[in-house]
């Protein structure tokens, strides 16, 4: 397994993992028709474009097939970093590819001092990896996501 920087000829394997990986997620907290239009919204290939060149796409290949991605801001103000996606297939859960795009991630973002994320607090999987990384939770606020109601958990990672 690599881990290397996006390229537009991983967009339509991101697409894949990001809609698996969020359908698989958020089945039984966010409606399928909300999760549809943000997908088709956050990952149409205009808006991976974007993604590539103006943060950091990172994509665990295996045998040239796209099995997870991590997408982080650039460094900001006070050495803060806004992550925000870690997504993998459900299969390959659990096998330190999560972690392994995190941490290149830290290598790569010269001057990071502070990661933040924003998680879903019924998401147990993501919550639950995070905590183990070190992430502390910040703050618990409830958003409006295309017209449903979020119960979010901001977390920071001190680097």
């Amino acid at each position: 397994m690599e881990i290397r920087n996006m390229n537009t000829d991983d967009i339509k394997q991101v697409q894949h993992v990001a809609k698996t990986s969020w359908n698989s997620t958020y089945e039984r907290i966010i409606p399928r028709e909300i999760r549809e239009r943000f997908l088709n919204s956050a990952y149409n290939d205009d808006r991976m474009k974007q993604r590539m060149e103006r943060s950091l796409m990172l994509v665990a290949d295996e045998d040239d097939r796209v099995t997870g991605f991590a997408n982080f801001s650039p460094v900001r103000d006070g050495g803060k970093v806004e992550l925000y996606a870690i997504y993998l297939l459900p299969e390959i859960q659990g096998k330190g590819i999560g972690t392994a795009l995190l941490n290149e991630g830290i290598l790569r973002l010269d001057g990071v001092k502070e990661i933040y994320i924003s998680v879903e607090r019924d998401n147990a999987i993501g919550k639950a990896f995070y905590e183990a990384k070190g992430f502390k939770a910040v703050q618990e606020l409830e958003e409006d996501f295309e017209g449903h109601i979020l119960k979010t958990i901001r977390m920071v990672l001190e680097v």
